[in-house]
């Protein structure tokens, strides 16, 4: 196996012989590289498959994402995790390890950052030091930076399937049953407003996705995101926009909110916002009450009570309303919460779906419909399901509406 001394010095080598060249193109630098490891002498007693692999990373440290890339272009691998340039975490098949892989310097890494934010028109510096990207799969990245960030330049990249999952992958994969699966279709295809909670990494967004599945395909949809994620392949009719973060002189953003505002005269019949975080939450739910049924949306909570309470908050954030005014708000925007969890098994269930039924003496009253029930374990995995509480829908009609009861 190469050690990385004599990585680092195959590649001065190779970067001195490019840089006689004004420019080259992918295939043109690979075979660059390819004779000079085929013609270095210290390489001859590597494996031809260890000397297509040094090939590969010598090439991904000019054009790819240097040590990054072999892990993004690995399908099992399901989150990246950066902690600085010398140490790097990755979540495979539900289990968090660290890697024996680092970047060359803190200098390499940021160069990377770099690249990334400037394929998505984003800026990352010490001023802005925090910001959303995206790669071209459509993975999601985190950056924070230093000062802000004490060990050096952070990065956390959370990968998507190449495939997003329907929903019979899900009920498949265990996270709810089949009968809940086509109560939830009933519901989106007769425009309840749905609104998706749970904790990092419990699955929202896989869900998400899932139940974008059920849209009508003859309905325009506008979906709403930070950083765009989402995976909806069976609407036509689909607008998909992104925030923008200002610029160095604090010009130029483009919030939620303000997608949010506009995508009310784009002719929507839904509106699905990735993810609300803060003052964004009221604009939601008022495109939620001024005709949009149908809407979705995802928030982080660790509970459905929880997620009322952290609504009512997002929204105080940019809003000084009275907390009576909000609480009516959500009671007549949403109908419908599910909560997601990730297990201690590392299985991701839905746990908690709750109706909205109104406002009473103040509160919002929820009418829980499904919870999930623990039966006990079996080889470290949880065996459980979602059980009905034995309460009824009580706004049923939409479903009349839409013909489905």
């Amino acid at each position: 196996m190469i050690n990385e001394e004599l990585f680092r010095e195959l590649r001065s080598e190779i970067r001195a012989g490019l840089d006689v060249r004004s420019s080259i193109g992918d295939e043109e630098l690979i075979l660059f590289i390819e004779q000079r490891v085929f013609g270095n002498r210290k390489l001859q007693e590597l494996t031809a498959h260890e000397k297509r692999t040094l090939i590969r990373r010598v090439f991904n440290s000019f054009r790819g994402l240097d040590v990054l890339q072999p892990l993004v272009d690995d399908r099992t691998i399901t989150e990246i995790m950066i902690n600085s340039h010398d140490e790097i975490f990755i979540e495979q098949r539900g289990e968090v390890r660290k890697l024996p892989v680092q970047f060359e310097s803190r200098e390499k890494l940021e160069d990377i950052i770099q690249t990334i934010v400037a394929g998505v028109n984003r800026i990352v510096n010490e001023s802005s030091p925090i910001v959303d990207a995206r790669l071209k799969d459509g993975s999601r990245v985190n950056i924070v930076l230093p000062p802000i960030a004490l060990k050096g330049p952070t990065m956390t990249i959370r990968k998507f399937p190449e495939n997003p999952l329907s929903m019979d992958d899900l009920v498949e994969l265990g996270a709810l049953s089949d009968e809940v699966a086509v109560f939830l279709q009933r519901l989106v295809r007769s425009k309840y407003n749905i609104f998706i909670s749970g904790g990092t990494g419990s699955g929202k967004t896989t869900f998400l996705n899932a139940l974008s599945q059920y849209i009508p395909a003859d309905e325009r949809v506008i979906t709403i995101e930070d950083s765009a994620e989402l995976q909806i392949v069976t609407v036509p009719n689909l607008v998909s926009l992104e925030t923008r973060n200002a610029n160095t002189e604090g010009r130029g953003g483009v919030p939620i909110r303000d997608l949010i505002r506009s995508s009310l005269r784009m002719r929507p019949n839904r509106i699905v916002v990735g993810e609300v975080r803060g003052s964004e939450a009221l604009d939601m739910l008022q495109a939620m009450n001024t005709g949009h049924d149908g809407s979705l949306s995802t928030g982080h909570s660790n509970s459905v009570k929880d997620m009322v309470s952290r609504l009512e908050t997002m929204v105080l954030s940019g809003a000084e309303l009275p907390i009576q005014v909000i609480r009516q708000q959500i009671s007549s925007a949403i109908d419908i919460f599910v909560h997601l969890s990730r297990l201690r098994d590392r299985s991701r269930r839905v746990v908690e779906i709750s109706e909205v039924i109104e406002m009473k003496e103040g509160e919002v009253v929820l009418n829980p419909l499904y919870h999930f029930q623990e039966e006990g374990e079996r080889d470290g995995h949880i065996i459980g399901k979602l059980v009905s509480t034995g309460n009824h829908l009580h706004h049923t009609d939409k479903l009349r509406m839409a013909g489905i009861l």
